[in-house]
């Protein structure tokens, strides 16, 4: 199928700008023009691509033609770079799946050094981001996926360890008799979103227990501390974050010597494995300041 790159770059200017009259602007057009154009390209593909919400929100269908429109401005902005000897036209758009700790964590400072580019970044758990991937969504992932997906190729970045935590009151409440199966299984637990299975699998290393404890859902890795912290529960977190709690005595370890490792990879398509070598150069050199070695 042939899509007019003149009406995918108005799909990604109404869900980049949120709105018909900001896509106009972007584009300098009138509002018409661009509800023309998006009406032309939905009836093109046969389907509905824009939620006329506000924000403006894309369709299943239109997050993947808003990818692939990201897609056609990388290459021609590595064509760019091949034909004429200069950098990349700034402000490339990257679609990329993340998982939330390490934007809490390593990640803000590998993205930095990339200036010509910008990030739209997804959130998603590592055990499912390439999903996103595989269906097109975005550009590349981290994940705890090693092996490649069709199309894709892969790199190991490394561990990022995760500490069992829990505020001193919450401790005295629910485990005077120590860190136990029996004590894990009745404990609030925090989670971060019904994917997160991090909290699950530390239980089974430190007891060898399956359990399912009552569990409080809290998608923020900030706030995921912050509500330890308060006492709402017991939860794994980057031992990046917990530096300064531990210290003041504001949170401890459940367990000093049982840290869980999570590996993460960074999968990427192949075809735009060229376009894409600065952001996977980025990655690696962040991970190496910010991830364990993989053993």
């Amino acid at each position: 199928m042939s899509l007019p790159p003149d009406h995918l770059a108005t799909l990604s200017a109404i869900l980049q700008t949120g709105s018909f009259e900001g896509a106009a602007q972007a584009l300098g057009l009138t509002q018409s023009a661009i509800s023309q154009r998006l009406k032309a390209l939905e009836a093109r593909v046969g389907a509905q691509l824009v939620h006329r919400t506000t924000p403006c929100t894309a369709t299943p269908v239109g997050q993947r033609l808003a990818a692939h429109a990201d897609q056609i401005a990388l290459l021609e902005a590595r064509l760019s770079d091949d034909l004429t000897s200069l950098t990349p036209a700034p402000h490339t758009r990257l679609r990329l799946a993340v998982n939330a700790d390490s934007l809490a964590t390593w990640l803000p400072a590998a993205l930095a050094s990339l200036p010509d580019h910008l990030f739209d970044l997804v959130i998603d758990d590592q055990d499912i981001s390439h999903d996103r991937l595989l269906r097109g969504e975005v550009l590349g992932a981290l994940t705890t996926r090693a092996s490649p997906l069709p199309g894709c190729d892969v790199m190991a970045l490394g561990a990022l360890r995760y500490q069992a935590i829990a505020s001193p009151d919450f401790i005295a409440r629910n485990f005077a008799d120590g860190i136990t199966a029996q004590s894990l299984a009745s404990a609030p637990m925090l989670q971060f979103n019904m994917n997160d299975q991090l909290q699950h699998r530390w239980v089974t290393q430190a007891t060898g227990a399956t359990l399912s404890p009552p569990c409080h859902r809290l998608p923020s890795s900030e706030g995921f501390v912050t509500a330890a912290r308060l006492g709402m529960g017991w939860g794994m977190a980057p031992e990046a974050l917990l530096h300064d709690d531990l210290a003041r005595g504001t949170l401890f370890l459940l367990h000093a010597d049982c840290p869980f490792d999570t590996p993460l990879y960074w999968q990427w398509t192949r075809l735009l494995g060229g376009a894409l070598a600065p952001l996977t150069r980025a990655l690696r050199r962040g991970a190496r300041q910010g991830l364990r070695d993989l053993t």
